[in-house]
């Protein structure tokens, strides 16, 4: 029997595949026929909504996803072109398939610098930012770094004519095993996707996609699944304490696409403060 191990989930579609057929009618870079969901903009922050007058200490489910699905984007990456052999054998010309990963982010300020996995951008040479889950409202992303040790890497898009809604990350509140857990994400394209249990453990080690070892990293049974990858993993205040990952899944080992199994990571806030130290950024 082969044991199950932790691998990143971002969503691999390469042209022509039936997956990606099957996705394009809700996949927030799939056009005008999937179904749009309107979240109320958030109109203040969550920690003075969790302060206001003491009258609520923690978010609902829904709250916080109404709050904090704005600040959550969808990440399109366009890399080099993957070669195939073709299926007529040695007298069939070899086929050239573009590659696109497919991810979340997080939007840190107003400025437009988003947060998300390395894994999710490495090796593009295009990054395209859904704001809003629609097709119609994207924009360019610059790749201003990447820790691929951390798995970590941040992007800037122009500002100008958008408004973003930033997330607040909270390194200064440990979390605790049994605490309300919210992921948001677009797993398998579907935008917007809220998904909620609990911290399961504390202090995980894994490793990022380059073997490095990545400590201090947070477990949760919220499910998790291809597309999460880069979006948060948020507490009942509605701030972010982890980035979302990896997964744990018995699929990975026998080399299938690996799903959610309840055994989800997410790199800590305070490794994600270490590396926006390293970025020489403030948020």
């Amino acid at each position: 029997m082969k044991h199950p191990r932790a691998t990143s989930f971002i969503s691999s579609i390469v042209g022509g595949a039936i997956a990606a057929l099957i996705l394009a009618v809700t996949h927030p870079f799939g056009g005008d026929t999937h179904t749009t969901v309107v979240i109320p903009a958030a109109k203040t922050s969550a920690a003075a909504y969790a302060a206001h007058s003491g009258e609520v200490s923690t978010l609902t489910p829904l709250q916080a996803y109404q709050r904090d699905a704005h600040g959550v984007v969808a990440i399109k990456a366009s890399g080099e072109a993957e070669h195939q052999a073709s299926p007529f054998g040695s007298f069939g010309l070899e086929q050239s398939q573009p590659r696109v990963d497919t991810g979340s982010g997080i939007v840190l300020d107003s400025s437009g610098l988003i947060l998300t996995n390395d894994h999710v951008v490495s090796g593009a040479h295009t990054i395209t930012v859904s704001l809003d889950g629609q097709g119609a409202h994207t924009a360019t992303a610059k790749l201003l770094g990447a820790n691929p040790s951390k798995d970590l890497a941040l992007l800037q898009i122009n500002p100008a004519g958008v408004t973003l809604h930033p997330l607040t990350l909270d390194s200064s509140t440990a979390p605790q095993v049994g605490e309300p857990a919210y992921a948001i994400g677009n797993p398998f394209g579907l935008n917007w996707t809220l998904t909620s249990g609990i911290v399961s453990a504390l202090n995980r080690q894994i490793s990022a996609p380059n073997g490095a070892a990545i400590k201090g990293a947070l477990q949760t049974d919220a499910a998790l699944n291809p597309g999460n990858s880069g979006g948060p993993l948020l507490n009942d205040l509605g701030s972010v304490i982890g980035v979302n990952s990896q997964i744990l899944s018995s699929d990975a080992s026998r080399g299938t696409q690996a799903g959610n199994e309840g055994v989800g990571f997410a790199i800590s806030a305070a490794t994600v403060e270490g590396f926006l130290a390293e970025m020489k950024v403030t948020v």
